[in-house]
This record gives structure tokens, sequence and C-alpha cells, in this order.
């Protein structure tokens, strides 16, 4: 009797472990939908700081982007080419990426503290950067 117990003991443990071991390989992150410019294989964390990067430097929400979902309007659907504007961040990430391998040696040994542009280099918190410089009236003659 004490065997029949053993056996069910040792079954549901093996059992339980199968399942954590199920549960913790499916946690991994799923592949992101549509990634022309950002590596496929990026995780939730790296890309989640990327986008609030655009945030924050372009002073908009995702919705700026990101289309709203056909099923669920509530959402928005991070896969869609719907909206121009994604395909803007697209082209201006790749400018950037050369700007800064060609005049700043960006991602080369050696130089992470090189200077770099980035998207709030030009818009500086605004969807559409300035592209001309308001000058001050010029001071009074005397």
């Amino acid at each position: 009797m004490f065997q029949l117990h053993k056996r069910k003991l040792y079954a549901g443990i093996g059992l339980l472990a199968i399942l954590i071991i199920g549960a913790s390989a499916t946690t991994q992150d799923k592949p992101k939908p549509n990634l022309k410019v950002l590596p496929k294989n990026i995780d939730h964390e790296a890309l989640s700081k990327i986008m609030k990067e655009f945030n924050v430097s372009l002073g908009v929400k995702c919705n700026f982007c990101h289309a709203q979902s056909k099923t669920d309007p509530k959402k928005l659907d991070f896969g869609s080419d719907e909206k121009d504007e994604k395909n803007i961040a697209r082209s201006m990430m790749k400018m950037t990426s050369k700007i800064n391998k060609k005049y700043f040696n960006f991602n080369k040994e050696g130089e992470d503290n090189a200077p770099a542009v980035t998207c709030i280099t030009c818009h500086n918190g605004k969807a559409h950067p300035e592209s001309k410089v308001t000058l001050p009236p010029p001071p009074p003659e005397r």
C-alpha cells in the first residue's frame, strides 16, 4: 500500500515538473509582427524601451504610428502598415543609423560614448520638427 502512494507521489511530482517546464517554455517572447528595421528577435523590454523613446522624442502616443485594430477598436494593430507615419519612422530609423555609423563611428568597438543622432535631436518633443529657426528681433538702435 505504501508503494502505491509512493508511485502516485512520484508521478504527481513528475507531472508537475512537466507542467512547470512547459509553462516556462511558452512564456518566452512571442515573435513580433512585421518588424522590418528592428531585429526580429528583440525582446519585449527592449522593444518597449525604444517605443517609449519615440513617444517622448516626438511627443506622441502609440496611435500616432500604429493603426487601430479592426477587430477590437480599443486596441492597436501593431503589425499593420496602414499608417504612413509607421513607414516614415522606419525610414528615419535607417537614416539616423547611417548618420551615426558614417559620422560618429557609432556601434564600433571603443565608441560607446560617441555622440549619436536620435529622434529627439531634431524633433525635440514635437511630432514634426521645426525646419526654420525663429530669430529674436534685433536690439533697438541707440
